[in-house]
């Protein structure tokens, strides 16, 4: 059988699988376990589309949290009926046409990732005049301009006041479906041709621009494409949790999302899964150290925050003792498996 056939079987077989494992959780498991699976998906697809601009571009972008924003938002707006919306905006009415816009959920993720690219698409020209530290404070800059501007903008936003009962669309086939997708489409384009020019930019930008490249170009198409998927897994966020505010979008998203990042190995989508997957489950594990506790007579009382204490240390930890993350720039495939078997039966 040709290689590139059997390891397309073999893909196909293991998402088969997954989505096999997927109906046994949501028919059989508890709604906590669906719950931690939907936060483990949604993070998948944030982190493996911000790999594509920070590890394989190279570029310190620190504004995810905008576009997750962006989409959220946009995403509860146009499933929101337009009494719902009524009921919700008692300060001041939202904003026509917004008022009386009410689209499938399907349609409000894919209009929701398309705003996010355009907003990306609008910052992108000061944002890569610069670069290293500059850009990233450009970016930063940018995700606290855009929580500012929800907590203002009464008639789109709804102010401080947020979203509330949004109907709980994100499901475990919606959130693993794209997550699938954004990890089958940003490691096509890792793969190709403009994967490899990204590259040459993260190593020596100079030296990738003498050869022809052309550094603008490949570094928004890696911004454009974050911006949609994370527009679209803010829907997917919005939905999931059925509540949304400016004070949901903090830079400690963000920050979530870099520490997934960096533990994975920077320039790994495989890390960047597995980093992803470890933090979803993590912060639900770790939520006995913020609960008061008593061991024998001695009481400690919950330490709120204490989660992100324990995450911080680990990134500590993990810096200072394998500073290239658990994958490193790795990735997994079926020959280092086949390779696996056949030394083991050896």
């Amino acid at each position: 059988m040709d290689k590139g056939l059997k390891k397309t079987i073999l893909n196909i077989s293991a998402i088969g699988l997954l989505f096999f494992a997927l109906w046994l959780f949501d028919r059989y498991g508890t709604e906590y376990h669906v719950r931690i699976l939907n936060n483990i998906a949604v993070f998948i697809i944030l982190a493996v589309s911000y790999n594509l601009v920070n590890g394989i571009c190279g570029v310190l972008h620190l504004g995810p949290n905008a576009f997750i924003t962006i989409g959220a938002y946009t995403s509860a707006l146009l499933t929101m009926s337009p009494a719902e919306k009524k009921i919700s905006f008692i300060i001041e009415p939202l904003i026509w046409p917004l008022s009386v816009i009410q689209v499938p959920f399907w349609m409000s993720l894919i209009i929701a990732g398309l705003v996010s690219t355009v907003f990306a698409f609008l910052i992108s020209y000061p944002v890569f005049r610069v670069r290293g530290d500059y850009l990233a404070i450009v970016t930063l800059g940018f995700g606290e301009v855009v929580r500012v501007l929800c907590n203002a903008l009464q008639g789109v936003t709804n102010g401080p006041l947020g979203l509330k009962g949004l109907k709980p669309y994100t499901n475990l086939w919606w959130s693993w479906a794209i997550a699938v997708i954004t990890i089958v489409v940003i490691q096509r384009l890792i793969n190709s041709s403009w994967g490899r020019a990204m590259k040459a930019i993260r190593e020596d930008e100079i030296a990738a621009k003498a050869m022809g490249i052309d550094p603008f170009r490949h570094l928004l198409m890696a911004f454009l494409i974050n911006a949609f998927f994370s527009g679209v897994a803010g829907g997917l966020l919005a939905h999931l949790i059925t509540t949304i505010s400016p004070t949901l979008f903090t830079f400690f998203l963000t920050f979530n999302l870099l520490m997934i990042i960096v533990v994975g190995g920077l320039g790994s989508t495989t890390g960047a899964v597995i980093g992803a997957t470890l933090f979803a489950w993590g912060s639900e594990a770790l939520r006995i150290v913020e609960s008061p506790m008593q061991i024998g007579s001695l009481y400690i009382p919950g330490i709120p925050g204490m989660r992100m204490v324990i995450f911080s240390v680990i990134l500590m930890v993990v810096i200072i003792f394998a500073r290239k993350g658990i994958m490193g720039q790795r990735e997994f495939s079926w020959d280092w498996v086949f390779a696996k078997i056949k030394r083991k039966h050896t």
